[in-house]
């Protein structure tokens, strides 16, 4: 079974930076090839809200209210990939989810990373 294990969360003042991690800690072999690897977050009493999306080709988009500040790369060597955040604003508090889906439609979650940006 596919787990994805999450890092790099904390407290962090605002204009502040933090760089996400996300391992994919077992073999991906059984499942079909991954397609997209996304970033989600929720902060207290809203939505889940997708952040920023990578295919396996590299193109990335992000959501309108983090363009410009996070970037999500990917490193298939470590089977790993980041989420680095920039100029952190408050607004940005929540917890941040990992995320895989694959071309059968196989989806993972991680367990969730807090994040929490102080004014």
């Amino acid at each position: 079974q596919v787990q994805l294990v999450e890092s790099g969360g904390g407290f962090v003042q605002a204009g502040g930076s933090l760089n996400l991690s996300c391992v994919i800690s077992e073999s991906t072999a059984s499942m079909s090839p991954i397609a997209w690897y996304r970033w989600f977050r929720q902060a207290p009493g809203k939505q889940r809200e997708g952040v920023a999306t990578i295919n396996r080709g590299g193109e990335t988009t992000y959501a309108d209210s983090v363009e410009g500040r996070f970037t999500i790369s990917k490193d298939n060597t470590k089977s790993t990939f980041y989420l680095q955040m920039n100029a952190l604003e408050p607004e940005d508090t929540a917890v941040y989810y990992c995320n895989l889906v694959a071309f059968r439609g196989e989806t993972f979650w991680g367990q969730g990373t807090q994040v929490t940006v102080s004014s």
